[in-house]
């Protein structure tokens, strides 16, 4: 058995891959989940190859209606347009992924901040940590972003029972891994704001939205608006080629990447792939962009360990607190 130790090689990975790069096409494959407990092993197979190949799909009829994403959106617009001076009563501590912040995330690969805000919702913290908006600030939020929060969950729940099925794992393995009634639950609905490029300086243009990463977590499912693209990823396999594929938002489509936590269970077999946010081109939307990712982030005290045995085991917990350290060390 090879047991390797270095719980922040994806950080190594990240640090390597600044830059601008290149630009290639490559297919982005679509997964079709209608039908869902009747297709299943079809799915499974889908995703499975899907994420052995580039670690980033498509999936539609998914079972969020259009109507809920659209209310999310505009939900999250309400967040992001109070003052400073309100957004602030809410301020994300330091090793927690809960609350907001304002050009804090330093990628490990470009060293320099994201050009955006964020709002991160992740239930326990929100309680424990008084970070959920008040009724008077916000009427009508917390109600709003738990009902988006758990049709998320649900989806990711159903894709992750795939992946424990390739894996051989039971199909609820990653269910319970995630159990939203713990108070060791660390999913989190990210609200993620970058900023309207309109009049910007030229120079302002060789910053990112946000640098080249990998996500920390199991599965992220991503929420974009169509024509609000810039979203582009680098297989881990073509990282040292350093060739970027744009994966425009179509409506109807949920985008979603494997993330490093399984990348790591499953002993490497399914790739956790480099992405990034660019600036807009010429020609461009050049306004403001919003994205909703939910990250699918094991319970703090499940154990990571792969059925080869390739890693030491790990809890979530510290794995995620090492990862958001790296990220946020200048906080």
């Amino acid at each position: 058995m090879n047991i390797q130790t270095d719980t922040l090689a994806e950080l190594a990975k990240e640090a390597t891959i600044g830059g601008m790069g290149t630009t290639v096409d490559r297919e982005i494959p679509v997964i079709d989940l209608s039908d869902f407990d009747n297709r299943k092993h079809e799915i499974a197979d889908a995703l499975w190859q899907a994420s052995v190949d580039i670690g980033f799909f498509q999936v539609y009829n998914h079972g969020i209606a259009q109507d809920d994403i659209d209310a999310a959106f505009d939900t999250a617009w309400t967040f992001f347009e109070l003052p400073v001076e309100v957004k602030a009563k809410t301020p994300m501590p330091k090793g927690i992924n809960a609350g907001w912040e304002f050009r804090a995330q330093v990628r490990p690969s470009t060293g320099t901040p994201d050009n955006k805000e964020s709002f991160q919702l992740t239930r326990p913290d929100m309680i424990r940590l008084n970070l959920w908006p008040s009724e008077d600030d916000l009427p009508g939020f917390r109600e709003k972003m738990l009902r988006f929060e758990r049709q998320n969950w649900e989806l990711g729940m159903r894709i992750l029972s795939c992946f424990a099925l390739k894996m051989g794992f039971a199909e609820d393995f990653f269910t319970k891994a995630h159990d939203p009634s713990s108070d060791q639950y660390q999913s989190t609905l990210r609200l993620i704001h970058y900023m309207s490029m309109e009049g910007a300086k030229p120079e302002d243009f060789t910053s990112w939205r946000a640098g080249a990463h990998s996500d920390f977590d199991c599965l992220t499912i991503l929420h974009q608006k169509e024509g609000e693209g810039g979203l582009q990823v680098c297989p881990g396999k073509d990282a040292a080629l350093k060739e970027w594929t744009d994966v425009p938002p179509h409506k109807g489509y949920i985008t979603c990447n494997i993330g490093d936590m399984l990348m790591r269970w499953s002993d490497d077999q399914l790739q956790s792939t480099l992405h990034r946010v660019r600036m807009p081109r010429e020609n461009e939307y050049m306004g403001r962009r919003l994205s909703l990712p939910f990250f699918c982030q094991a319970n703090r005290d499940a154990v990571i360990e792969g059925p080869l045995g390739k890693y030491e085991a790990i809890t979530a917990g510290e794995y995620l607190t090492r990862r958001i350290n790296a990220n946020f060390a200048k906080k």
